[in-house]
Parts: C-alpha cells; sequence; structure tokens
C-alpha cells in the first residue's frame, strides 16, 4: 500500500510539473498574449512555417525557443515539435514559439515587430 502510495504520488508531481511548463494565456500590452509558465512573453517568427522552426544557431542567442520538457504534453492549440538540434519546442495552432532575451521581466514586449518578423503569439 505504501508503495502505491509513493508511486500516485511521483505521478501526480510529474503530472503538475508538465503542466507548469506549458505556454499559458496573460493579459498584457495588447490584450491577450501567450507566456511561459514565468509570464514571459512568447512570440512567432514569420520565417518559420507549420511545424518547422527556422531559428537556429545567431537567431537562438536572442530569441530562445520554448523548449518543452521530455514529460511535457500537448493540448489545444498547444503541441510540440522535434527540432533539428534534437531539442523539443512549444508551438501554438503549428507556429513555433520563442522568448526574447531583452525581456527582462513578464511581461515586457520589447520584441513584437523587431525587423518586421517577430511577434507576440496571441489566442
Amino acid at each position: 500500500m505504501k508503495r502505491l502510495m509513493i508511486s500516485s504520488f511521483a505521478l501526480i508531481l510529474a503530472a503538475g510539473s508538465a503542466l507548469a511548463a506549458a505556454p499559458k494565456t496573460a493579459e498584457g500590452t495588447g490584450g491577450a498574449m501567450l507566456t511561459n509558465a514565468e509570464g514571459m512573453t512568447l512570440y512567432t517568427f514569420d520565417k518559420d512555417t507549420k511545424g518547422v522552426s527556422n531559428c537556429d544557431a545567431d537567431c537562438l542567442a536572442n530569441w530562445p525557443a520554448a523548449v518543452a520538457d521530455a514529460g511535457d504534453k500537448a493540448e489545444g492549440d498547444f503541441a510540440i515539435i522535434d527540432r533539428a538540434d534534437g531539442t523539443k519546442q512549444w508551438t501554438y495552432k503549428g507556429m513555433p514559439l520563442y522568448t526574447f532575451v531583452k525581456d527582462t521581466a513578464a511581461g515586457e514586449v520589447k520584441g513584437d515587430g523587431l525587423k518586421d518578423v517577430w511577434h507576440v503569439a496571441r489566442p
């Protein structure tokens, strides 16, 4: 019985941690937007295609991918893709999601409209 309780508790903790990493909707500048679990704004990149990230190397230095953990589960419009580098990345309606290194606090949107190819991800 004790072993069953410990296993059930571990399963509940694992499920909770997977949900904590999933993107979410928050109110911000310009209305509803997508954020990561820490409240940092998520962005889309016009040069991506559904299910494929075209941001790598130098691009990722400024626009880190919204990385999904091994235990994360896709739900609704949120899915997880395999990146060319072997990591997993969150998508929204098929479009890969990123944060921006110059956003230093939750809710900042310093990357919105940058180079006319980066946009706040909105539901």
